[in-house]
This record gives C-alpha cells, sequence and structure tokens, in this order.
C-alpha cells in the first residue's frame, strides 16, 4: 500500500490503516497549510478573552454572533502593535490559519492587528489621550507661565528642516539678544521618541535654557507619531522649565500639544510666542521715554510758575513784613484783652457796691446807729427776751458806740 504521507506507518494484518494522534494531527495540518486561501487571510470579528503572557505572546478570541476562532499573536508581531487591544473592540486580524500539532486544534497565527473601521494609529491615539487625561497630565493648573524676556531658548527638533531654519530666523528678527540652543534629534521614527526625551532632560539636567520649542512640521499621523508617544508626553510633563509644543500645521493634534505648557499652531508660531518683538518693545520703550520725558517737563514747568507766584508773594520780598503784621496783631489782641478786663473789672465792681450797699443796709450797726442797743450773753449769744437770763447774770449792750458791761438786777 502506497504511504501518501511521510512518517505514518501501517499496521499489518488489518484491513485499514492505523495512525496515531499526532500522525493525524500532522496530516490535518499538511492538508491546512497547502490551502493558498489560508496562508494570508482578513478576519474580521469582535475580540474576547484577550490576554497577554509573561513571554510576550498575545492569545485572544476573535468570534461573531455564530462562531468562535482561537488566536495566538507572537511577541515579535505585538511590538508592532499601535494601540492596546480590549475586550469587545472589533477588530480585522491578518494571519494563517493553522494546526497546533499538540493539541490538534486549528488557531489564526496573528501577524497583524488593526481596529475595524478606524485606523490603529487614531485608536491608538485616543487610548493614550484618555489615559493621560485621566491621570491629570492635561490639568491646566500644571501648566508653567512662559518667561516674559527669556536669555536662553532650547529648540529640540531635527537640525535638517525646514522648521528649525524658520524658528531660528524668527527669533533672531524677533528677539535676538536671546541665545539660541539647537538640540538636534531624530522626529520620526522608532528611534526619534527616545531621543526627544533625552533632549528634554539634557535640558533640565544642565538649565540650559528658559524655554524650550520642541517639535518638527508636518505631515501624516504616522510621521507625527513620536509626538504622541507617552514617554514623550510624560517628559514633557516633568520638564521643570517651560516647553512650547510646535508640531505641524493648524489642523495637527499630538498629545506632546495637550501636555505641554503651551501649543503652538506651527513652529513659526512657536518662536513667536516664546519671544516678545523687539521692534515692538523699543517702540513702547521709547513711548515710555516720551511721556516720562513730557511728564517732568511738564512738572518743571508747574513748578518754575508756582515758584514765580512765591517770588511775588510779600512774605520773600519784604520778610519783615510778616514780623510787623504780627506785631499789629499782637497789639490789637492786647488792647481787645485789655478793654475786656477793663470791662470786667468795672461790671464786678458795681456788682460789689451793689452788694455792700445791699449787706449795709441789713447792718446791725445802722439800727444802733439810730439809738438801739443790742445785749449779748456773756457767751455771745443775743438776748431777744428777758427770759434768756436771770438776775445776777452779766451781759454786755453794744451801743452805737462802744458797749457796757451790766448786770441784771431784776426781769420783768
Amino acid at each position: 500500500m502506497l504511504c501518501l504521507f511521510p512518517g505514518l506507518q501501517e499496521v499489518k494484518g488489518l484491513e485499514q490503516t492505523v495512525y496515531s494522534v499526532s500522525q493525524i494531527n500532522g496530516l490535518i495540518k499538511n492538508v491546512i497549510d497547502g490551502v493558498p486561501q489560508l496562508s494570508g487571510v482578513y478576519i474580521r470579528g469582535e475580540l474576547s478573552n484577550y490576554k497577554i503572557y509573561p513571554s510576550g505572546h498575545h492569545y485572544f478570541t476573535l468570534k461573531d454572533s455564530e462562531s468562535s476562532l482561537r488566536c495566538v499573536m507572537f511577541k515579535s508581531s505585538a511590538v508592532k502593535l499601535r494601540f492596546r487591544p480590549e475586550h469587545g473592540m472589533k477588530v480585522i486580524a491578518f494571519g494563517r490559519i493553522s494546526v497546533f500539532p499538540r493539541d490538534g486544534a486549528y488557531q489564526l497565527y496573528c501577524g497583524a492587528l488593526t481596529p475595524d473601521g478606524v485606523g490603529d494609529l487614531h485608536v491608538a491615539f485616543e487610548q493614550l489621550k484618555e489615559k493621560l487625561y485621566q491621570e491629570g497630565l492635561f490639568d491646566e493648573s500644571h501648566k508653567k507661565p512662559l518667561p516674559v524676556f527669556p536669555q536662553r531658548i532650547a529648540i529640540i527638533t531635527s537640525s535638517a528642516g525646514a522648521a528649525v531654519h524658520d524658528m531660528i530666523r524668527i527669533l533672531r528678527r524677533r528677539y535676538p539678544i536671546a541665545k539660541v540652543l539647537l538640540l538636534p534629534v531624530r522626529v520620526q521614527g522608532a528611534e526619534a521618541p527616545p531621543e526627544i526625551v533625552g533632549a528634554i532632560r539634557y535640558a533640565n539636567r544642565w538649565h540650559l535654557a528658559d524655554v524650550i520649542i520642541t517639535g518638527r512640521g508636518g505631515g501624516s499621523l504616522e510621521d507625527l507619531w513620536a509626538f504622541n508617544d507617552e514617554r514623550v508626553a510624560r517628559a514633557i510633563y516633568d520638564s521643570e522649565i517651560p516647553v512650547i509644543s510646535a508640531v505641524g500645521h493648524e489642523p495637527d493634534v499630538t498629545i506632546a500639544d495637550f501636555v505641554a505648557d503651551r501649543r503652538a499652531s506651527t513652529p513659526s508660531n512657536a518662536a513667536e510666542i516664546a519671544v516678545p518683538d523687539m521692534t515692538e518693545l523699543l517702540r513702547y520703550l521709547q513711548a515710555g521715554l516720551g511721556r516720562m520725558t513730557q511728564g517732568l517737563l511738564n512738572r518743571l514747568d508747574g513748578q518754575d510758575k508756582r515758584l514765580g507766584e512765591l517770588e511775588k508773594k510779600r512774605v520773600l520780598s519784604d520778610p519783615m513784613a510778616f514780623l510787623q503784621d504780627r506785631r499789629l496783631q499782637l497789639d490789637f489782641v492786647h488792647q481787645k484783652l485789655a478793654m475786656a478786663a477793663k470791662e470786667r473789672f468795672d461790671r464786678e465792681m458795681r456788682r460789689f457796691t451793689g452788694l455792700t450797699a445791699s449787706l449795709d443796709a441789713l447792718s446791725p450797726l445802722k439800727v444802733l446807729g439810730r439809738g438801739y442797743a443790742m445785749a449779748q450773753s456773756q457767751e455771745g449769744q443775743i438776748l431777744r427776751c428777758s427770759a434768756q437770763v436771770a438776775p445776777g447774770d452779766r451781759i454786755r449792750v453794744q451801743l452805737a458806740k462802744g458797749s457796757l458791761d451790766c448786770t441784771v438786777i431784776t426781769t420783768n
């Protein structure tokens, strides 16, 4: 009997040939591997049970509403993925269908995986954008203000591109007193992100500049992908020096634009943002100088007028006039005080005279002068009735002139 498959051995004495399990799996593998349509096939489906093993290999299942297919993507192919596959994502997988002899199960050996209906770069961009947003790398509170008058400017970009020449030309024209330092890096390809990260960290470590401009000219999403790299985004976020992102043209938006302290629409616009316009500064300073000069002239003119007015003052033309005026004023006040004192004295004198007259009218001496006498006991008490004394008491009788010491003989 002719053996169609190498390695298969017939068992003699039986009506049919008996194969081992490994032989059958090998037979099926050879059959499937021999079908050209299965050696490079695109399959649309939904990701399920997606797992990444420590070895770097990816294992998952593709399924639709009716069936499922086991898949494996080896590490060499998985490292080329531009996005992070997730459970439930619609994808198109490319690879070959073959049998794994050990398990006897056929599966797709996936060589490439792309999101269904949208590019993998776009999906990777949105995934990283959402991740960094959730971590707070886009927060406005973290963004540092740009220096108003930077002394040193570091440009991190390709030295061969047109963008760097445009930036240097604008910086020299607008603010020639600033020192421009170029840190050349690749801005496209797999080597670009590590070089950009290294340049940013180098500038910060040695404090090379007051502001950093990083970016490149326009291009496709793939051309700009170095500035959508997570490593570049985190280096910009960690930079102590303010960073201006200048990638592509106005419509181009990268992850670096969201993380940077300031986004410029183009590299040329970044140079305009980074420094003030020297011409405008000089014009502003000249205008300020003119205003200051005019202000000083106006003030000097005002002071000159005031000095002229003061020169005409009598106090300066005749200094003694002030003292003379004060002497006259003092004499006037003295006269007023003297008149007031005299009026007060006369008024009090008239009042005193009136009180004296009233007191004199009430004086007992007046009564005594008319022939009356005033009797007092030895204690000086005025006697108003005879009951106040007894026979034998001594009393004093006060007359208008002189007094009498008497002894009471009898009382009535």
